[in-house]
């Protein structure tokens, strides 16, 4: 699939900020600290920025709240709100902003302060009403349900699974920035608390405060910035059902079509990525999507992801900064995965940093495995 649109945009800035614990800070101020680091990094200014998007979990209208609080004057403006993969789906549409001329400087952004907070500052989410009767306990019931499916159809184990959360805490522990940098085994994994069957507390992300920002331009522009510019390669979006309940197959998710659509638009396939940033709100996540995304044929995730292939020194890294279940997860994740793919893309990880990495595929998820959303990434030598 040519859309002209591989190559030409690429991500010249990332900032985070609060990523753990932040007391005293709102989502917003949260945010802007994000966006200054950012900016810095690319050595703009907020005066340059002129394309926004942007979604979060504290704001009606976060563009227009973003806009006011940053002072910005955008020529274009999305706020797509489809969960935790927002971000990820917002690399796609401001890589088609600028390459239209619709704006010159895109900034992508998102913060929120839900530990601190304690969940007060989160409107609850929006339910279908036909689930609503039920009292379903989200998000986990909707992962529950969908990691028994796997398990029931495949014969994947509670071990399999505590391979990806040991994995994602194995990587942790080389990130200062983590919030959870503890050892952790499968023993520990499996004797945690059961949050809801069969998902363990240690198979459920983490609840944090935390904020980042990705400062993306046209590839001819990308190239006189100030840091080694990270080109999009390809990207795709997809999306089946709101409701855990219509989903048509709890064990596929739409990350079959979002990931094949960038994959596509690259003309790259799985065996040519270096480094993955997987969506990972629970374990099963990084299971389904290995699958779904190609890396291993739907039922063999479980195996797949044994004797730690996703670890530090294994043959796939995955979720080089920890991930969602041991780095950062605050509400939204989606932003932390075009992140830590643009570190390693630029030799940036320090202790983590996967050797020659060039090329990364970040992932995705939102909502109730509702929306699936993929970017390929990678330097100035995959053009």
């Amino acid at each position: 699939m040519s859309t002209g649109l591989s190559g030409k945009a690429a991500i010249v800035g990332v900032g985070t900020a609060g990523c753990g614990e932040a007391p005293g800070f709102s989502a917003m101020e949260l945010q802007a600290l994000a966006v200054q680091a950012a900016l810095q990094d690319a050595g703009l200014q907020l005066a340059d920025v002129d394309g926004l998007f942007c979604a979060n979990m504290s704001h009606i209208f976060p563009t227009l709240s973003t806009i006011e609080y940053l002072g910005l004057r955008p020529r274009w403006i999305d706020g797509t709100n489809v969960g935790g993969s927002s971000f990820v789906h917002h690399a796609l549409s401001a890589t088609m902003a600028l390459h239209s001329g619709l704006c010159d400087v895109a900034l992508i952004c998102y913060g929120a302060n839900n530990r601190s907070a304690q969940g007060r500052m989160v409107p609850p989410a929006e339910q279908p009403l036909y689930e609503a009767p039920h009292r379903p306990r989200y998000p986990m019931v909707a992962y529950a349900l969908a990691t028994s499916a796997h398990m029931a159809r495949f014969g994947t184990t509670r071990e399999q699974l505590a391979e990806v959360a040991v994995a994602a805490r194995a990587w942790a522990r080389l990130n200062p920035e983590a919030f959870e940098r503890g050892p952790l085994s499968i023993d520990d994994v499996l004797a945690s608390r059961m949050v809801m069957d069969p998902l363990t507390v240690r198979d459920c992300c983490l609840l944090t405060d935390g904020a980042g920002a990705v400062v993306m331009t046209r590839a001819d522009r990308a190239r006189d910035m100030p840091r080694p510019p990270v080109f999009f390669l390809g990207g795709g979006s997809a999306a089946y059902s709101r409701a855990i309940s219509e989903m048509p197959d709890l064990t596929t998710s739409a990350a079959v079509d979002s990931g094949a659509r960038a994959y596509a638009m690259a003309g790259m396939g799985p065996g040519e990525m270096d480094v993955l940033q997987l969506y990972d709100a629970f374990t099963i996540n990084v299971i389904l999507f290995l699958e779904d995304l190609g890396f291993c044929p739907k039922g063999e995730g479980g195996a797949f992801v044994q004797d730690g292939r996703l670890a530090p020194g294994g043959a796939l890294p995955v979720n080089t900064n920890g991930g969602g279940l041991s780095c950062v997860h605050p509400g939204m994740y989606g932003v932390f995965t075009l992140i830590e793919a643009t570190r390693q893309l630029r030799g940036e990880a320090g202790a983590r940093q996967v050797p020659g990495a060039a090329t990364a595929l970040c992932h995705g998820n939102g909502g109730t495995l509702s929306h699936q959303a993929t970017a390929i990434l990678g330097t100035s030598t995959m053009l």
